[in-house]
Order: structure tokens, then C-alpha cells, then sequence
């Protein structure tokens, strides 16, 4: 894998933490929208997602 697909990776998933961490924060401060372990765990399987696509596509 080259540098820049690395360097894309973990900016992703330094970006992908700090939004699933707004995610269960925004969640907890207002609870009447769900319980905030499962978005937290929505946000973190799309962060997943995100990263495996981009190592998928970097590793060609």
C-alpha cells in the first residue's frame, strides 16, 4: 500500500472517531433520539466500511 492511500486511511479514521464520538455525545445529550452505544456502533460500522473500501482500493 503506498503512502498516500496510509495517509488517507488514517486521516479517515481519525475524522470517522471524532464524528462517531459527536455521534454518542449528540445522543447522550438527548436522549429521546436513541440510546447512544448503538449510534456510536452505527457510526463506527460505517467508519469501517469507509476504511476497508479505501485499503481495498489502495491495495491494487
Amino acid at each position: 500500500m503506498s503512502t498516500l492511500a496510509l495517509l488517507v486511511v488514517l486521516l479517515l479514521v481519525l475524522v470517522g472517531a471524532l464524528v462517531v464520538a459527536a455521534l454518542g455525545y449528540a445522543v447522550y445529550r438527548r436522549p429521546a433520539l436513541t440510546a447512544p452505544l448503538t449510534v456510536a456502533l452505527a457510526g463506527a460500522a460505517v467508519l469501517v466500511a469507509m476504511v476497508t473500501t479505501v485499503a481495498s482500493a489502495g491495495g491494487r
